[in-house]
């Protein structure tokens, strides 16, 4: 073989080399799909269904779900950290329980009343709840609530938000209830709601200090988007709730409320599918909840995403 011959072999061989290289490094680079009861995990959303933790496909939410034995009447899940509330039975009180990724009980919190909100903060390390202590309804006049929060990490638990100092004209009302808390990236700051004198007010707390502040009014069950720079939330007709409420969210930094385009009465609190997405629990005329999806811009419209479910969560 002359020297020009041995040349093209070389950078042949080389090239082919190199392409194999490149493949092999794209390959790799792709995960490979966990499958689970033929839901591929990847975007996934958890849910109740049936009131069983499930998780969905957020690309085939409609589609397979992986069912588990865990039973909850609430739940929430982010940074590998599942809250769920558990039923409250005829013989039997109800709680909190603290799961990790795997399911596995990491802590219980036996508490009374009957399960209404929870939240996990997005490192996983906050767990908040809300339960009813008196009433079911936030529509209902005379209703009581019970919210706390517990650091995962250090044990540090705060039973009632009623514990906390708060500032402003409502720092002496003895008739405050609290529910629906998000929390901020810092797992320290919260949102949540605080009604007095007639009023829900969006406030902000401070979980070392043991503080809150009132924001504005009119805010009930606010949810963080990702990027922190909006909530989320249910804001009552005309201020009534007797009304019923309309999904809407409000920016932070300037105020500006956008009603989003779903129209009907939304009792619970939304999560943010991303940035852009609020996903929330809707019930039929038979009891039977769905999860539906809708802009968060004020576009578009509502749109059927888990059907027989409630308490999304994006994992």
């Amino acid at each position: 073989m002359n020297t020009r011959a041995r040349v093209l072999v070389t950078v042949a061989a080389a090239l082919l080399l190199g392409g194999v290289a490149v493949g092999y490094t794209t390959l790799s680079a792709a995960p490979e799909p966990d499958v689970v009861s033929g839901v591929v995990r990847g975007s996934r959303l958890q849910v109740l269904g049936n009131g069983r933790l499930s998780v969905v496909s957020r690309t085939d939410p409609s589609g397979p779900r992986e069912v588990t034995e865990e039973r909850c009447d609430r739940a929430y899940a982010a940074g590998g950290t599942i809250a769920c509330l558990r039923p409250v039975g005829a013989l039997k009180a109800g709680g909190l329980s603290v799961l990790d990724s795997s399911r596995r009980e990491l802590t219980t919190l036996p508490l009374t009343g009957f399960p209404n909100r929870a939240r996990v903060s997005a490192s996983g390390r906050m767990v908040a709840w809300t339960v009813f202590v008196d009433g079911h309804s936030y529509a209902a006049n005379g209703f009581s609530t019970s919210t706390g929060i517990l650091d995962v990490r250090t044990g540090d638990l705060v039973r009632s938000l009623e514990e906390f100092s708060v500032g402003g004209a409502a720092a002496q009302a003895a008739d405050r209830n609290f529910w629906g808390v998000t929390f901020t990236a810092d797992d320290n700051r919260f949102y949540a709601t605080m009604s007095t004198g007639g009023h829900r007010y969006l406030v902000e707390g401070d979980f070392a200090a043991r503080t809150v502040k009132a924001l504005v009014d009119n805010v009930e069950c606010p949810s963080l988007s990702p990027d922190g720079k909006r909530i989320a939330y249910k804001a009552a007709v005309n201020g009534d709730p007797r009304q019923g409420w309309r999904l809407s969210t409000m920016d932070l930094g300037t105020g500006t409320v956008t009603p989003l385009a779903e129209t009907r009465s939304v009792d619970d609190q939304p999560a943010w599918l991303d940035d852009h997405t609020v996903a929330y629990g809707m019930q039929r005329s038979d009891g039977v909840n769905d999860v539906w999806a809708v802009p968060a811009d004020a576009t578009g419209s509502p749109t059927l995403l888990v059907p027989e479910a409630n308490s999304p969560a994006p994992l």
